[in-house]
């Protein structure tokens, strides 16, 4: 079963949520069976390269909220950070863009290194000092540190093209689902769970899915012989006069 987490690395809920679904996965008694795959989705798409700011400030311009309000927002998603075991900077963190941690992503995903890149980034975003925008040493030094080669991530961060079209992928799919808002969680193309639900929805979800992902029925024709000629590894079955 493959589990689809269209996310930004600029949103809080996304590193809770993530948090929550892997505390019900870790649960799952079929966990070996589930595949987890991390899609695209931008934010703040409009917002240029090496254009950051507070994050106080992104939240009074965007939502037309106090510093106040925006302050007790992010102690409020401290908090929630914590009881999912999570650290998180409520005082001094910035916002930019994140388009080419998404394309550093998706190469990643070639890799088979995805999961340990996004949760890199997760934790320097919202629990470390140095900011992850503007600044592509920065990211190279997280991919090296996901287990992914230096001057390879160097490669594709230098080329805005790498990887580009997988990102834009991501985004048009997540508009024809239906998603306007990140975290969503997609399993098995049939159930969508939106938001950083409690782990207990998760695990419900994971339940659910999983009671409906049979295994692939044969048809063989009416002959009541599920074999039929075909082509292998050891080659092709030869008619036989």
């Amino acid at each position: 079963m493959r589990v689809e987490i269209w996310s930004d690395i600029a949103c809080p809920w996304c590193y809770v949520g993530k948090a929550r679904f892997e505390k019900a996965l870790d649960a799952f008694p079929h966990r070996d069976g589930v595949e987890v795959v991390h899609r695209s989705f931008e934010l703040d798409p409009g917002r240029a390269k090496g254009d950051t700011q507070p994050v106080l400030t992104m939240l009074t311009r965007k939502y037309g909220m106090s510093e106040a309000q925006a302050q007790a927002g992010e102690d409020n998603l401290g908090a929630q950070a914590a009881a999912e075991g999570l650290d998180y900077r409520t005082r001094d963190r910035d916002h930019g863009n994140t388009f080419d941690m998404h394309r550093l992503l998706h190469f990643a995903k070639e890799h088979g290194r995805q999961d340990e890149l996004i949760q890199a980034l997760y934790r320097a975003n919202f629990a470390e000092e140095r900011s992850v925008f503007g600044d592509d040493e920065r990211l190279v030094e997280l991919a090296v540190g996901a287990g992914l080669d230096a001057e390879d991530a160097r490669t594709v961060l230098a080329d805005p093209a790498a990887y580009a079209d997988d990102v834009r992928a991501d985004e048009r799919e997540a508009a024809e689902l239906g998603a306007n808002g990140v975290p969503f969680f997609v399993l098995d193309r049939k159930y969508g769970v939106s938001g950083a639900q409690p782990a207990e929805v998760f695990a419900q979800a994971l339940t659910q899915a999983w009671g409906e992902h049979a295994p692939l029925k044969l048809i063989d024709g009416g002959t009541g012989d599920g074999d039929a000629e075909a082509c292998g590894p050891d080659g092709c079955a030869v008619p036989q006069a």
